[in-house]
This record gives structure tokens, sequence and C-alpha cells, in this order.
């Protein structure tokens, strides 16, 4: 029997056929993209969550080694331009496993001057949240000792980070971060401090777990401040001026958007944005517990909870969500 090869090769795809190929490739990727996207920022969201567990853990070995909880900073002063000392995120640095960054700080000297330049300008990865964008720059904040001309000094860089201390309970302007806020004015309820705050000439000092009247499982301690807008007020980790390593709890849901300009275009004082808290997780903003817990809180929570979780010995009847 003879066999003839065919004169006709193998027939491949039709156009039509490769277009609706190449669609339904199209429409499976754009159903896996969103959940690779989750996927991602679940990781971030744990890592983020597991920054904050080991800056709990070294706050609560500072108060093992030392009997107090670090203080939120040091400013000898009211606002404005007064040179800042060391701040909670620089304190706690040797139970983080940075004792040699530590070693390299001067407290004899303010974390404005050129001494200070190498552990202000560090990068810590602890002290950034992965979702946040450009955590590892360095830039100059917005206000302050290192602003310029206004202070009579020239600017200084500071490294970005994630993270602020909670300073206590605000309800207008005065403030638990400078001078203006003291035992001795009444300006607000002394139970309305925080874990961390400010310890300077305003009378206050450093706290404890004793302190902590409203019990350390219904008190924040540390909580993420992210914004999309104006960068110059995000975090920076070691600045102790003002609030840019430290923020409050306000009555106003604004301060809890990760979005700066739109929380000063309606909050009723600025000082509720600037110490704000925010983050770029979907789901809300994490913060740690004075008992070393990390708890996600919506930002549509009720304010007036939010700001009963700020203070230690407000009296609020309160419990974390």
């Amino acid at each position: 029997m003879t066999y003839r090869r065919s004169n006709h090769s193998t027939a491949g795809f039709t156009l039509i056929e490769l277009l609706v190929v190449i669609a339904i490739i199209g429409i499976l990727i754009a159903l896996l993209l969103p959940a690779v996207q989750a996927a991602r920022e679940a990781a971030r969201i744990a890592s983020c969550s597991n920054n904050l567990k080991q800056i709990g853990m070294a706050v609560h070995s500072y108060h093992d080694a030392k009997g107090s909880f670090p203080p939120g900073g040091i400013t000898q002063g009211r606002c404005c331009c007064t040179p800042s000392g060391i701040c909670w995120t620089i304190s706690i640095l040797p139970y983080l496993e940075q004792q040699a960054l530590f070693d390299r700080y001067n407290s004899n000297a303010y974390n404005e001057a050129p001494v200070n330049r190498v552990v202000r300008e560090a990068y810590m990865s602890v002290y950034a949240c992965p979702s946040e964008e450009d955590a590892q720059e360095l830039a100059i904040p917005e206000s302050g000792p290192p602003s310029g001309d206004w202070c009579n000094t020239a600017p200084v860089t500071y490294r970005r980070g994630s993270y602020r201390c909670m300073q206590g309970r605000i309800r207008d302007w005065r403030v638990w971060d400078t001078d203006e806020n003291g035992t001795e004015q009444g300006y607000t309820p002394y139970g309305w401090r925080g874990i961390m705050h400010t310890v300077g000439t305003n009378g206050l000092t450093t706290e404890s777990f004793g302190t902590v009247k409203d019990g350390t499982s219904n008190t924040l301690m540390v909580g993420e401040l992210a914004t999309f807008s104006h960068p110059s007020r995000r975090t920076f980790w070691a600045c102790t001026y003002a609030s840019y390593n430290s923020s409050a709890a306000s009555p106003e849901s604004v301060s809890l958007l990760p979005d700066y300009d739109e929380c000063a275009a309606t909050a009723t004082h600025l000082n509720f944005c600037k110490r704000a808290w925010g983050s770029y997780h979907p789901q809300g903003i994490q913060f740690v517990l004075g008992d070393g817990a990390v708890r996600f809180l919506s930002r549509t929570i009720d304010m007036q909870l939010f700001s009963g979780l700020g203070s230690i010995d407000g009296n609020e009847l309160v419990k974390v969500p």
C-alpha cells in the first residue's frame, strides 16, 4: 500500500481564536490581581503588626529596667522653637537590639545638634510600616527647631517613620507635647494624659504601670500615622519637637484620616490634624496597647470611645472594640 503525504499542513489558531484566548487570559489576570494585591497587603499588615509588637515589648523592657515608661519626649519650654532632648523612640533603642546606635546618641546635646545627626538620620525598619510609601527617605519636618529662619537655626533632616506614641487625650489647642499643658495650669484634666507624653518644665513626669489607672489593656500606647498629602507633616521617628513622633486622641473623626490636607479642611483645630493617626491599610489603623497587644481600630470608631482609650486616668468606662 502506498501512502501519500498530505499537501495540507496542520491548521493553527485563527485570528479570532487567538483574540479569544488573549481575552480569557486578560480576564483571569484581572480576577487574580485583586487577590494578589490583597495577599501582599495582608503580608504588609502582618509585618506592620510585628513592628508594633516589637515596639511594645521594647517599651515594657525599658519599664522593667528603669521602673517607668520612657518619656514621650523632653522639651524644656513652651512652643515654639524649643530645642528638644531624648524621646521614646531613642530611649528604647537598646531594647530593639540597637545598642550601637543608642551609644551614638549624645544626651547632653539637643536632637538638632550636629553630634546627633547619625541617630536622627538612621533608618530603622522596625519604625517603618511596609505599607507606607517613602518611609526610608530623609526630609525636613514642617515646623520646630529644624524649620529654618523663624527659629534662627539651619534646617536639619530626619529619617521618616510610621509610628507615634499616644501622648494623651485633648479637646482643643492645648496638647501634651509642649510646656503648655502642665499639672499646674488645669487646662486639660490631669487624668487625660497618656502613657508617653512630654516631660520637661510643665510639671509632668514619666508614667508607670501603677499610674495607668484605666488599665493597660484599655489604653492606647503607640499607633500608626500616615498621610497621602502634606509629607512634611508625616512621622519623623527621632524628632522630639511637637507632634512628629507623638499624637493625641481628639474628639473629631477627621483625625483618623490618612490625609492631612483633608483633615485640615474640616477640623475645628489644626492640632487635631497635626496630632492625628492614619494608615494605608484599608481595614483601619493598628495600635499597640499598654499591655503589649496589637489591635486594629476602624476609622469609623466612636470618637468618644477613642478619646477614652487615649487617657491613662480619665475614669472612662471604655474597652477596646
